[in-house]
């Protein structure tokens, strides 16, 4: 995330609903496992400080989440963790992410994020090891959700239960369809808390005149 213009301007509604921990924040903790955390780095100071107050909640069966001014290259150091530790997931790697990854091959899961600004581009160039997870477009908090599942409950990629572009329905006549693979559970989407009050919000706002 880049600076902020404005130190104390407060968060956007989108970013509550992405870091909130009851919502998307929650969603990804728990997808995460509470043997695990979760750092946000190269964040601007209102950034990491806003971030940091929503993150004092922490349930005992989620992960632990950090926010941090530093990038990633510095928390390693701070960390005394190696390049050849961490795995970038880059959609253009060569070798698929595998159960094999998390018996001592890497310590740490990088996550860029997607277009325009693919932060992943950006982190290709420092050379990290790199798996992906299929060659489907997944958010953020189901690419970190379906790594656990591979490298901590041992599962293949190819064996997981997805969603693929999921049509929502909210009424007879409307309905929005995502561009995205999602994890799966009884047939439907695993979609974050609140997501799907959002997703409405912005479909009716999008006939406001």
């Amino acid at each position: 995330m880049e600076e902020d213009e404005q130190a104390e301007r407060t968060l956007p509604e989108w970013v509550e609903l992405e870091y909130h921990p009851i919502k998307i924040l929650q969603h990804m903790r728990t997808l995460a496992g509470s043997d695990a955390q979760i750092h946000f780095t190269h964040l601007s100071s209102s950034s990491s400080h806003a971030l940091s107050a929503v993150f004092t909640d922490t349930a005992q069966s989620s992960a632990r989440a950090l926010a941090h001014q530093a990038d990633v290259l510095e928390l390693m150091r701070r960390n005394g963790v190696p390049k050849s530790r961490v795995c970038l997931l880059d959609p253009k790697a060569e070798k698929e992410l595998s159960p094999e990854d998390g018996e001592g091959t890497f310590d740490w899961f990088l996550f860029g994020d997607d277009p325009p600004r693919d932060r992943t581009a950006e982190l290709r160039k420092l050379g990290f090891p790199t798996r992906h997870l299929g060659n489907i477009q997944m958010t953020t908090d189901t690419a970190l959700g379906v790594t656990k599942i591979v490298v901590h409950d041992k599962v293949k990629l190819q064996d997981i239960s997805y969603a693929d572009f999921p049509t929502i329905i909210f009424n007879a006549k409307e309905s929005v369809e995502m561009p995205f693979r999602y994890i799966a559970a009884n047939g439907e989407p695993t979609l974050p808390p609140g997501m799907r009050e959002l997703l409405h919000k912005d479909l009716d706002r999008g006939f406001e005149f």
